[in-house]
């Protein structure tokens, strides 16, 4: 048997001295190390259970687990073994020998070598003692971490706390609930009654909103609240009061430790109408308001529904959202749908992005920014993302924006459709109307002071050749179709020719005439010129004859079929553009504006007398004989027509009109009977539902009603300040009459005039 075995049998009381004293020390400070966490968490405990809305029973159940681990820690700390804490000397000092074990035995039972060793050892272990103060120690610092992070919890815990029930409970102010047969029967003081009421309501958590007292018996609470209804009577009775919610009925629960106080709580999702009874005595109706949560509402400030990125700008976006909501958001994300591809080989990459930076702290207004990078995207030219945002309040309840589309405009698509139409140019021929010309050429003389003169000179002289081109297109009804023959009439007279002495020189100015005015150009030259040798006899003679029935295309007169006078006109239009053109071509601006404009007068002058008006023609039927076919047809199917519409019939409310009959007939003295009060009852069913929705509409007419209920039920009298009120209300649930025409009171003098006037 070794020595640690036969020292685990020995008593407690045979172990040395100096051995007891350091398991001691050694327990103690064990101890020490335990109690520091459990005494912050102890705190941080007891802070929640009294500030924090915790169930009693959770509270409980962790503090009797804590003091459960304390107990049995210590009692393994405090146990009557030394055993361990010699196994630990033997393994902490080497000096020891191992031997540390004999300190437990009786010295009786000894051989001469272990009381030697035995000496040895407890003067060895207490040279040890003398050196160091502590053999045994303990690590305190992951005690001391957990204690200062339970205290750090506790503070928080302390500081974030909502307000205490208890102490709204005792600082809440009384509410007055009207108890109506209180009023009627004085002797219902002595009765059992309700003398003190306090309302507290504790918000949801998601509202961030301390609890709060009803400073009203009506009140408005989020949706979700925890309301907790504290009454005091007078003296106990066999029922304790009850809560009639709507259609719930609630039991007042007796309050510990508080003598005819009862208490009772309701969580609240939709608004109700409620009251208190007590000792079958009902107080008058009052309303709960209940304000549900409103879903966030976002708004996309940039960019617009639709985007489109251009060639040259930068393939990026700046987006910027505003948010709101009743209470706090909690997260936001935009949501990218990209479209890449065309035709049949479209991809749809979904890309989503937290937004939830500002909404830290959960704010109730907050802007949120990103930046849409279309190449980090994937995206390149002519790609589409979509996208759109989606945001989360603290109540979960989460909203969505519309679609927006950004595109990033495809220039290779652009560029492949204009190479396509080099080849043919099927733009039509341009010209400048008389009117554009007009403009742009009071445009340049707007700008002349600020443009160089070579600039005016050269945007003068297009605008000349634009005033060129225009006059040969009008010339062309004048027939003159060559540039040459611009103004000028095909037919001049003949010019007598001039021999001079030099004979070259007329034959050099017969070859000209030659070259200029052939006799292969395509025109009939035969007026303009004797009959030769080789002509047919007689053709001469037949050409004369048919030149007043030719259309010859450089004649102005025979041209075109215009009238003479619009042919006249026309004329000055040619001679007044062909002044503005020399005067634009030599920049004399301010000069060709009045030829312009008279360009322009005479232009309209032509036009309005071109025109030609034809009576329209169409099918004439013939007349029918109606002496055979009149009142011959079959009128069977014959009907006027008639346009139907089903309209839903506004609800009569009999109840109510059952009871403004019945309350027109008590004011005229008709006799009450209590079984009438069920005639009130129903209409007060349609009073309470308005007055959920208008409660300060319709809460003192329920509230005289139900006094006019009980005084019917009891045979009293009926008060006659109750009834306009209730009269009130119940006109106001009945639906609006159909408008009928009224005469108005005073006739208007304009009107009686103007009919006079017409009555001539």
């Amino acid at each position: 048997m070794t020595p640690t075995t036969q020292a685990a049998e020995a008593p407690f009381v045979a172990a040395s001295p100096a051995l007891r004293a350091e398991w001691r020390g050694y327990a103690l400070r064990r101890t020490g190390a335990l109690l520091l966490p459990v005494v912050a968490g102890g705190i941080l405990l007891a802070i929640v259970a009294r500030s924090w809305p915790l169930p009693g029973w959770a509270a409980g159940g962790a503090g009797v687990l804590l003091v459960a681990f304390v107990i049995l820690r210590l009692r393994r700390y405090w146990q009557s073994s030394l055993v361990p804490v010699t196994q630990r000397l033997d393994r902490q000092f080497p000096e020891l020998e191992d031997s540390t074990g004999l300190l437990l035995r009786e010295p009786s039972a000894f051989n001469l070598l272990e009381s030697i060793q035995q000496q040895r050892v407890s003067r060895r272990l207490q040279e040890l003692r003398d050196t160091k103060k502590t053999l045994l120690p303990v690590n305190h610092r992951p005690a001391l971490g957990w204690a200062g992070l339970l205290l750090l919890l506790a503070g928080a815990a302390w500081w974030l706390r909502p307000t205490a029930q208890t102490t709204v409970a005792t600082t809440a102010p009384a509410v007055a609930l009207n108890f109506p047969e209180e009023k009627i029967n004085p002797a219902a003081q002595a009765a059992p009654r309700v003398i003190d009421t306090r309302i507290n309501v504790t918000p949801p958590a998601y509202t961030r909103q301390p609890a709060t007292t009803a400073a009203m018996a009506s009140f408005r609470c989020p949706s979700g609240s925890k309301v907790r209804w504290t009454v005091r009577v007078n003296r106990a009775t066999d029922a304790p009061p009850q809560l009639e919610l709507g259609q719930r009925r609630v039991v007042f629960r007796a309050v510990a430790g508080q003598a005819n106080t009862f208490v009772a709580e309701q969580t609240l999702t939709a608004s109700v109408l409620y009251r208190v009874r007590f000792a079958g005595k009902p107080s008058d109706d009052y309303a709960i308001e209940v304000q549900p949560d409103q879903a966030p509402v976002l708004q996309i400030q940039n960019p617009k529904p639709y985007t489109l990125i251009e060639f040259g700008d930068k393939p990026q976006l700046a987006v910027r959202i505003a948010l709101r909501d009743d209470y706090g958001l909690s997260r936001a994300r935009l949501v990218a749908t990209v479209a890449q591809g065309q035709g049949e080989a479209v991809k749809f990459t979904e890309v989503v992005t937290d937004l939830s930076g500002p909404l830290r702290g959960q704010p109730t207004q907050a802007t949120a920014t990103h930046l849409l990078s279309l190449p980090k995207l994937g995206l390149t030219y002519g790609d589409e993302v979509y996208f759109y945002v989606q945001a989360w309040d603290n109540a979960r309840g989460s909203t969505r924006s519309d679609t927006y589309l950004v595109q990033w405009e495809d220039t290779a698509l652009v560029d492949g459709t204009s190479d396509l139409s080099l080849g043919v140019n099927v733009v039509p021929a341009y010209f400048r109307s008389q009117r554009q010309i007009i403009i742009d050429t009071e445009k340049l003389i707007a700008e002349q002071s600020r443009l160089t003169a070579t600039t005016v000179a050269e945007r003068g002289n297009n605008l000349g050749f634009d005033q060129k081109i225009l006059r040969m297109r009008y010339g062309k009804f004048l027939g003159e179709e060559f540039e040459q023959g611009i103004g000028e009439t095909a037919t001049r007279p003949p010019v007598e020719k001039k021999v001079e002495d030099n004979p070259a020189t007329a034959e050099q100015e017969e070859s000209k005439e030659e070259e200029v005015h052939s006799a292969d150009d395509g025109h009939d030259h035969s007026g303009d010129k004797f009959p030769a040798a080789t002509d047919v006899p007689g053709q001469a003679a037949t050409a004369a004859l048919m030149e007043p029935y030719m259309h010859l295309h450089d004649d102005s007169e025979t041209a075109d079929f215009l009238e003479p006078a619009v042919k006249a006109k026309l004329r000055g239009v040619l001679a007044q553009m062909w002044e503005a053109e020399l005067r634009l071509r030599t920049s004399r601006l301010k000069e060709a504006l009045p030829y312009e404009y008279r360009a322009l007068r005479l232009l309209k002058q032509v036009q309005q007398q071109t025109r030609a008006y034809v009576k329209k023609s169409g099918f004439t039927p013939p007349v029918l004989p109606e002496a055979t076919l009149r009142l011959t047809g079959e009128m069977g199917n014959a009907a006027a027509p008639r346009r139907e519409q089903k309209i839903a019939p506004q609800p009569a409310q009999p109840a109510v009109r059952d009871a403004l009959r019945w309350l027109g007939a008590a004011r005229r003295g008709q006799a009450v009977k209590p079984n009438d009060a069920l005639v009130l009852e129903r209409a007060g069913q349609a009073i309470s539902q308005a007055a959920l929705q208008r409660p300060g509409a319709y809460l003192a007419a329920l509230r005289d009603l139900r006094g006019l209920v009980a005084d019917v039920r009891a045979g009293r009298p009926l008060r006659p300040e109750l009834m306009p009120s209730v009269e009130r209300a119940l006109t106001g649930l009945l639906p609006a009459p159909p408008a009928a025409p009224v005469r108005p009171p005073g006739a208007n003098p304009l009107a009686q005039r103007y009919f006079q006037e017409l009555s001539r």
